[in-house]
Protein backbone atom coordinates (compact mmCIF):
# COMPACT_ATOMS: atom_id res chain seq x y z
CA UNK A 1 0.00 0.00 0.00
CA UNK A 2 2.48 2.68 0.98
CA UNK A 3 6.53 2.46 1.43
CA UNK A 4 7.48 2.86 4.95
CA UNK A 5 10.53 4.31 6.31
CA UNK A 6 11.52 3.47 9.54
CA UNK A 7 13.19 7.25 11.26
CA UNK A 8 16.10 6.97 13.34
CA UNK A 9 16.78 10.84 14.05
CA UNK A 10 15.41 14.37 14.02
CA UNK A 11 17.52 15.41 11.48
CA UNK A 12 16.51 12.36 9.29
CA UNK A 13 12.81 12.89 10.22
CA UNK A 14 13.06 16.78 9.32
CA UNK A 15 15.08 16.12 6.01
CA UNK A 16 12.20 13.16 5.13
CA UNK A 17 9.06 15.02 5.58
CA UNK A 18 10.28 17.87 3.49
CA UNK A 19 12.10 15.72 0.72
CA UNK A 20 10.83 16.48 -2.99
CA UNK A 21 9.22 19.47 -1.74
CA UNK A 22 11.22 21.67 -4.41
CA UNK A 23 9.14 22.93 -7.35
CA UNK A 24 11.67 23.54 -10.01
CA UNK A 25 9.02 25.41 -12.47
CA UNK A 26 8.37 28.55 -9.42
CA UNK A 27 12.26 27.81 -7.93
CA UNK A 28 10.32 27.81 -4.61
CA UNK A 29 10.04 24.68 -2.01
CA UNK A 30 6.22 23.69 -2.57
CA UNK A 31 5.76 20.43 -1.06
CA UNK A 32 2.45 18.76 -2.60
CA UNK A 33 1.81 16.01 0.55
CA UNK A 34 -0.69 16.02 2.81
CA UNK A 35 0.21 14.75 6.21
CA UNK A 36 -1.60 12.95 8.77
CA UNK A 37 -0.05 12.54 12.06
CA UNK A 38 -0.99 9.37 14.57
CA UNK A 39 0.29 8.22 17.86
CA UNK A 40 -0.02 4.51 17.56
CA UNK A 41 1.75 2.79 14.36
CA UNK A 42 -0.96 0.36 13.74
CA UNK A 43 -3.78 3.30 13.68
CA UNK A 44 -5.46 2.73 10.29
CA UNK A 45 -6.54 5.16 7.40
CA UNK A 46 -10.29 4.59 8.50
CA UNK A 47 -13.08 7.52 8.63
CA UNK A 48 -14.88 8.12 11.94
CA UNK A 49 -18.10 7.12 9.43
CA UNK A 50 -16.69 3.89 8.71
CA UNK A 51 -15.95 3.13 12.49
CA UNK A 52 -19.84 3.25 13.12
CA UNK A 53 -21.24 0.12 13.05
CA UNK A 54 -24.14 -0.51 10.64
CA UNK A 55 -24.88 0.20 7.12
CA UNK A 56 -22.78 3.92 6.82
CA UNK A 57 -24.06 4.78 4.05
CA UNK A 58 -27.57 5.17 5.26
CA UNK A 59 -26.37 6.98 8.20
CA UNK A 60 -24.51 9.14 6.70
CA UNK A 61 -27.50 11.29 5.05
CA UNK A 62 -29.53 10.55 8.77
CA UNK A 63 -26.08 12.36 10.90
CA UNK A 64 -25.55 15.10 8.41
CA UNK A 65 -29.67 15.87 8.07
CA UNK A 66 -30.03 16.32 12.13
CA UNK A 67 -26.40 18.07 12.20
CA UNK A 68 -27.85 20.72 9.77
CA UNK A 69 -31.02 21.04 11.09
CA UNK A 70 -30.32 21.34 14.93
CA UNK A 71 -26.79 23.39 14.60
CA UNK A 72 -26.91 27.71 14.48
CA UNK A 73 -27.92 28.64 10.59
CA UNK A 74 -25.32 31.37 10.47
CA UNK A 75 -22.70 28.15 11.48
CA UNK A 76 -21.39 27.89 7.78
CA UNK A 77 -21.03 30.70 4.76
CA UNK A 78 -23.92 29.80 3.00
CA UNK A 79 -25.89 26.34 2.43
CA UNK A 80 -23.00 23.96 0.09
CA UNK A 81 -23.33 20.88 1.79
CA UNK A 82 -19.73 20.83 1.20
CA UNK A 83 -19.48 23.28 4.33
CA UNK A 84 -21.79 22.00 6.54
CA UNK A 85 -19.85 18.78 6.44
CA UNK A 86 -16.37 20.51 6.97
CA UNK A 87 -17.74 22.05 9.49
CA UNK A 88 -19.73 18.29 10.96
CA UNK A 89 -16.11 17.08 10.96
CA UNK A 90 -14.60 20.05 12.31
CA UNK A 91 -16.73 19.14 15.67
CA UNK A 92 -16.31 15.41 16.22
CA UNK A 93 -19.69 14.32 13.81
CA UNK A 94 -18.81 10.72 12.37
CA UNK A 95 -18.32 12.05 8.41
CA UNK A 96 -16.73 10.40 5.75
CA UNK A 97 -14.03 12.96 6.05
CA UNK A 98 -10.16 11.82 7.27
CA UNK A 99 -8.20 15.23 8.76
CA UNK A 100 -4.92 15.90 7.11
CA UNK A 101 -2.76 18.85 6.89
CA UNK A 102 -0.55 20.77 5.20
CA UNK A 103 1.67 21.05 7.99
CA UNK A 104 4.07 18.09 8.80
CA UNK A 105 4.76 19.74 12.28
CA UNK A 106 1.41 19.81 13.22
CA UNK A 107 1.66 16.60 12.09
CA UNK A 108 3.99 15.86 14.39
CA UNK A 109 2.35 17.44 16.88
CA UNK A 110 -0.74 14.89 16.52
CA UNK A 111 1.32 11.43 16.53
CA UNK A 112 2.87 12.63 19.72
CA UNK A 113 0.59 14.92 21.84
CA UNK A 114 -0.13 11.94 24.58
CA UNK A 115 2.38 11.12 26.90
CA UNK A 116 0.33 8.35 27.63
CA UNK A 117 1.62 6.71 24.41
CA UNK A 118 5.10 7.16 24.54
CA UNK A 119 5.63 3.42 25.17
CA UNK A 120 3.89 3.08 21.45
CA UNK A 121 5.62 3.95 17.91
CA UNK A 122 3.71 6.34 16.14
CA UNK A 123 3.91 7.41 12.42
CA UNK A 124 2.98 10.15 9.89
CA UNK A 125 1.21 9.84 6.86
CA UNK A 126 2.67 11.42 3.83
CA UNK A 127 0.41 11.58 0.68
CA UNK A 128 1.11 13.07 -2.41
CA UNK A 129 -2.35 14.94 -3.47
CA UNK A 130 -1.22 16.21 -7.04
CA UNK A 131 -0.86 12.54 -7.87
CA UNK A 132 -3.94 11.29 -6.34
CA UNK A 133 -6.02 13.78 -7.95
CA UNK A 134 -4.76 12.57 -11.07
CA UNK A 135 -6.96 9.89 -11.08
CA UNK A 136 -10.06 11.95 -10.27
CA UNK A 137 -12.61 12.11 -12.81
CA UNK A 138 -12.01 14.43 -15.71
CA UNK A 139 -14.97 16.78 -14.91
CA UNK A 140 -13.21 17.18 -11.64
CA UNK A 141 -9.89 17.00 -13.18
CA UNK A 142 -11.25 20.27 -15.34
CA UNK A 143 -11.93 22.06 -12.56
CA UNK A 144 -8.71 21.82 -10.63
CA UNK A 145 -6.95 23.07 -14.34
CA UNK A 146 -9.62 26.28 -14.61
CA UNK A 147 -8.41 27.28 -10.81
CA UNK A 148 -4.63 26.45 -11.49
CA UNK A 149 -5.01 24.73 -8.30
CA UNK A 150 -3.73 21.88 -6.35
CA UNK A 151 -6.56 21.03 -4.20
CA UNK A 152 -10.44 21.73 -3.55
CA UNK A 153 -12.07 24.18 -1.83
CA UNK A 154 -16.00 23.81 -1.44
CA UNK A 155 -16.97 26.20 -3.66
CA UNK A 156 -14.65 24.06 -6.36
CA UNK A 157 -16.28 20.76 -5.26
CA UNK A 158 -20.17 22.91 -5.25
CA UNK A 159 -19.82 23.86 -8.87
CA UNK A 160 -19.25 20.09 -10.00
CA UNK A 161 -22.11 18.19 -6.97
CA UNK A 162 -23.86 20.26 -5.17
CA UNK A 163 -25.05 16.96 -3.38
CA UNK A 164 -23.73 13.71 -1.66
CA UNK A 165 -25.50 10.96 -3.87
CA UNK A 166 -24.67 13.87 -7.23
CA UNK A 167 -20.92 13.59 -6.17
CA UNK A 168 -21.32 9.49 -5.43
CA UNK A 169 -22.69 9.49 -8.84
CA UNK A 170 -18.95 10.72 -10.12
CA UNK A 171 -17.17 7.69 -8.77
CA UNK A 172 -19.94 4.67 -9.30
CA UNK A 173 -17.64 2.96 -11.39
CA UNK A 174 -13.94 4.14 -10.27
CA UNK A 175 -13.64 4.93 -6.97
CA UNK A 176 -11.53 8.09 -6.38
CA UNK A 177 -9.78 10.47 -3.58
CA UNK A 178 -10.52 14.10 -3.34
CA UNK A 179 -8.06 16.81 -0.75
CA UNK A 180 -10.40 19.45 0.06
CA UNK A 181 -9.05 22.47 2.25
CA UNK A 182 -11.95 23.94 4.21
CA UNK A 183 -13.28 27.33 4.48
CA UNK A 184 -11.51 29.52 7.82
CA UNK A 185 -14.89 28.84 10.01
CA UNK A 186 -12.00 29.33 13.10
CA UNK A 187 -8.89 29.63 14.25
CA UNK A 188 -8.63 25.86 15.27
CA UNK A 189 -8.64 25.23 11.40
CA UNK A 190 -6.12 28.39 10.22
CA UNK A 191 -3.52 27.66 12.69
CA UNK A 192 -3.52 23.72 12.21
CA UNK A 193 -3.64 24.30 8.18
CA UNK A 194 -6.32 21.67 7.97
CA UNK A 195 -7.50 19.97 5.09
CA UNK A 196 -9.43 16.55 4.42
CA UNK A 197 -9.63 13.56 2.53
CA UNK A 198 -13.19 13.12 0.98
CA UNK A 199 -13.76 9.46 -0.95
CA UNK A 200 -16.39 9.24 -3.51
CA UNK A 201 -18.71 7.10 -1.57
CA UNK A 202 -19.24 6.73 2.38
CA UNK A 203 -18.15 3.21 2.78
CA UNK A 204 -15.04 3.56 0.30
CA UNK A 205 -11.74 2.85 1.90
CA UNK A 206 -8.79 4.92 1.53
CA UNK A 207 -6.30 2.40 2.19
CA UNK A 208 -7.59 -0.09 -0.57
CA UNK A 209 -7.83 2.66 -2.96
CA UNK A 210 -4.00 3.17 -2.09
CA UNK A 211 -2.99 -0.30 -2.43
CA UNK A 212 -4.66 -0.18 -5.81
CA UNK A 213 -2.63 3.27 -6.18
CA UNK A 214 0.92 2.81 -5.31
CA UNK A 215 3.59 5.22 -4.97
CA UNK A 216 1.48 7.58 -3.98
CA UNK A 217 1.58 7.87 -0.18
CA UNK A 218 4.55 6.96 2.42
CA UNK A 219 4.50 6.01 5.68
CA UNK A 220 7.49 7.82 8.33
CA UNK A 221 7.92 5.56 11.32
CA UNK A 222 8.77 7.08 14.80
CA UNK A 223 9.65 5.23 17.36
CA UNK A 224 8.92 5.42 20.82
CA UNK A 225 12.26 6.87 22.25
CA UNK A 226 12.27 9.30 20.07
CA UNK A 227 8.38 11.27 21.07
CA UNK A 228 10.20 12.90 23.93
CA UNK A 229 12.50 14.30 21.63
CA UNK A 230 10.21 15.66 18.97
CA UNK A 231 7.96 16.51 21.43
CA UNK A 232 10.07 19.14 23.52
CA UNK A 233 11.59 20.35 20.14
CA UNK A 234 8.29 21.28 18.89
CA UNK A 235 7.55 22.96 21.86
CA UNK A 236 10.02 24.91 21.67
CA UNK A 237 9.59 25.38 18.11
CA UNK A 238 5.59 26.73 19.16
CA UNK A 239 3.86 24.13 17.82
CA UNK A 240 1.28 22.94 21.21
CA UNK A 241 -2.21 22.84 21.77
CA UNK A 242 -1.90 26.65 22.88
CA UNK A 243 -1.66 27.30 19.22
CA UNK A 244 -2.99 24.05 17.65
CA UNK A 245 -6.36 24.72 20.03
CA UNK A 246 -6.93 28.29 20.56
CA UNK A 247 -8.70 28.91 24.08
CA UNK A 248 -8.48 28.25 27.38
CA UNK A 249 -9.02 24.29 26.81
CA UNK A 250 -6.11 24.21 24.47
CA UNK A 251 -3.99 25.91 27.08
CA UNK A 252 -4.82 23.58 29.86
CA UNK A 253 -4.00 20.93 27.85
CA UNK A 254 -0.99 22.26 27.08
CA UNK A 255 -0.05 22.75 30.08
CA UNK A 256 -0.80 19.41 31.79
CA UNK A 257 1.12 17.39 28.68
CA UNK A 258 4.26 19.99 29.18
CA UNK A 259 4.32 19.64 32.94
CA UNK A 260 4.47 15.66 32.61
CA UNK A 261 7.48 14.40 33.89
CA UNK A 262 9.04 12.26 31.93
CA UNK A 263 9.18 8.12 32.88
Amino acid sequence: MSREIRISSWAELHDRLYQGSWHEPLGRFRSRFAFRGVVNVAADLNTSLRRLQGEQANVEAHLLRAFRKYARRDSVPGDSVWNWLALAQHHGLPTRLLDWTFSPYVALHFSTYDPETYHLDGAIWCLDYVRAHEHLPQVLRDQLADEAADVFTTEMVDRVAGSLPAFDELGKDRPFVLFLEPPSLDERIVNQFALFSLMSSATADLQDWLRAHPGICQRLIIPATLKWEIRDKLDQANISERVLFPGLDGLSRYLKRYYTPKR
